[in-house]
């Protein structure tokens, strides 16, 4: 499973809520099936961009089992998993009988710790279930180099390495000191904007928000930087990638709040995001239209 996320790209699909708040599994299955009849290499259910956070741990576990049902032969199904160690092992057992292939660890709630407290909630996850666990650096949950290396010779089903700090040195510390012993994921947001300088280092895939709405532009795009044709990822980066962040970066949240915005615009509503959330407003999410009618038609075209 861990070698093959590593040889392509990655999605996160957002999670559809009906206009009372509640999931709508079918229009979460069909968007699915639409993405998987792309490229993919891992199929990410209730990741971040999922809006995992919003979720409760059964919320989860029913969105991963759709995603489940639905799957796609070689594209693996991850399950987003996170909050404290108790809630994480607990969403871990169920993605396992749900049927995923691995679990997404993402920063625990709220608290800061020391090496030795995440070390201690890694393994406990790692222990409760026999999936692959990728391990989500970011934000209160940055590990360092020695304690991912202790962490990985405890736990055999310790496989991927998924960064949202975006400190090289530490990345370089990290790959140095692992190697292929992990699978290495690019995860900071907009991930697009970083892939040439990872890919130096050995980070062979990123998660891609962008293809919930653009597939074929994310999917170029990551065949681009894998080639090394710069000129075109400097264009897209400088045409598309650059504006999208600057609109994103207008209001908090909006890093998923966006996604959902572009789903809508080529006519795949996935309803509103859930509180504390907030979605973009009618003249954000219009400036985001012309944004993608002038970068990639194709988005436009048939996306239903």
């Amino acid at each position: 499973m861990a070698r093959r996320l590593g040889e392509g790209l990655l999605s996160f699909p957002v999670t559809p809520f009906s206009a009372d708040g509640s999931i709508d599994l079918g229009a979460f299955q069909d968007h699915c099936t639409w993405m998987l009849n792309h490229e993919l290499t891992g199929l990410f259910a209730a990741g971040g961009t999922g809006e995992f956070f919003s979720l409760t741990p059964d919320e989860v576990v029913d969105v991963v089992r759709a995603a489940v049902e639905v799957r796609k032969d070689g594209v693996p199904v991850i399950a987003g998993c996170g909050y404290g160690t108790a809630i994480a092992t607990g969403i871990a057992r169920g993605a396992e009988k749900a049927g995923a292939d691995g679990v997404l660890l993402l920063p625990p709630y709220l608290v800061g710790s020391k090496q030795e407290g995440l070390a201690a909630h890694i393994d406990a996850v790692c222990q409760s279930t026999g999936l692959g666990v990728i391990v989500y650096n970011r934000d209160n949950a940055i590990l360092d180099d020695e304690t991912l290396a202790r962490l990985c010779d405890r736990n055999a089903n310790l496989v991927g390495f998924k960064d949202g700090v975006g400190d090289i040195e530490l990345m370089q510390r990290i790959y140095t000191r692992m190697g292929d012993r992990l699978t290495y994921i690019g995860g900071l947001p907009t991930a697009e904007t970083y892939a040439t300088p990872y890919l130096t280092m050995g980070v062979t895939t990123y998660s891609s928000a962008i293809f919930n709405f653009m597939p074929e532009w994310a999917l170029a795009f990551y065949k681009a930087v894998r080639a090394g044709d710069h000129a075109h990822v400097q264009a897209q980066l400088r045409d598309f990638v650059l504006p999208y962040i600057a609109l994103r970066n207008r209001g908090r949240g909006y890093a998923v709040s966006i996604v959902k915005a572009g789903c809508r615009v080529i006519g795949r509503d996935p309803g509103p995001v859930r509180s504390p959330l907030t979605d973009l407003s009618a003249a954000e999410q219009d400036e985001l239209r012309v944004l993608i009618a002038k970068v990639d038609s194709k988005a436009l075209v048939g996306a239903a």
